[in-house]
């Protein structure tokens, strides 16, 4: 599937007239794969967890945000493929569009897929998320480690879920996520408010 047929759902949802979200058209695939978690304050207040997986970052919406502590089991939603740009976007969508209200980078950096069969061979990742279980380790600013995400739920009655764990034992080196509503983007040091308030749409 092209990257345009990918992307049809998160085009099909906006109106790049009103929002300056990415549209996806220049970003090109760097050597490793990257991730983002960006804190998203709309209709109600979440984490959108994403991984680039060839030329689109794949999509979970997680209530509560990922935690470094392997005794947490995040609920993980799945949401549109979003375009590689999307990335570094951080701002305000306006009120009325798709996903109307504030973003900001929480974390980002890179991952190395970790997938594999049972014989120990590994397993292309793309795939091993269409299995419903991928493993992955995470090189970001916050986030570090070796997750799990793994689908609970799906089929045409029930809508699809997963569950994002961190794998290990033992006590986590933090405590969960902070409080959204004062954590910092990684990218400008802003909060929430912050960038709420100068009205930064990109």
């Amino acid at each position: 599937m092209g990257e345009k047929d990918q992307l049809r759902e998160y085009h099909g949802k906006r109106d790049f007239g009103r929002t300056r979200e990415p549209e996806g058209r220049s970003a090109a695939a760097g050597e490793e794969p990257r991730f983002v978690v960006q804190i998203h304050d709309a209709r109600t207040l979440h984490f959108d967890f994403r991984l680039q997986v060839d030329d689109v970052l794949k999509s979970w919406s997680v209530p509560k945000g990922p935690s470094d502590d392997p005794h947490d089991k995040r609920l993980a939603m799945p949401t549109e493929d979003h375009p590689l740009e999307y990335e570094d976007f951080e701002g305000v969508i306006p009120k009325g569009e798709y996903g109307g209200g504030t973003v900001i980078v929480w974390d980002n950096g890179t991952y190395v897929p970790l997938s594999h069969d049972r014989k120990g061979r590994p397993v292309d990742f793309g795939e091993s998320l269409e299995g419903g279980h991928a493993t992955f380790r995470l090189s970001g600013s916050k986030l570090h480690g070796e997750y799990a995400l793994t689908r609970i739920r799906g089929g045409q009655d029930d809508r699809e879920a997963w569950l994002l764990v961190k794998a290990g034992k033992g006590r986590a080196r933090a405590h969960g996520t902070p409080d959204p509503y004062r954590a910092r983007s990684v990218r400008t040091g802003r909060t929430l408010a912050q960038v709420a308030a100068d009205g930064d749409e990109g």
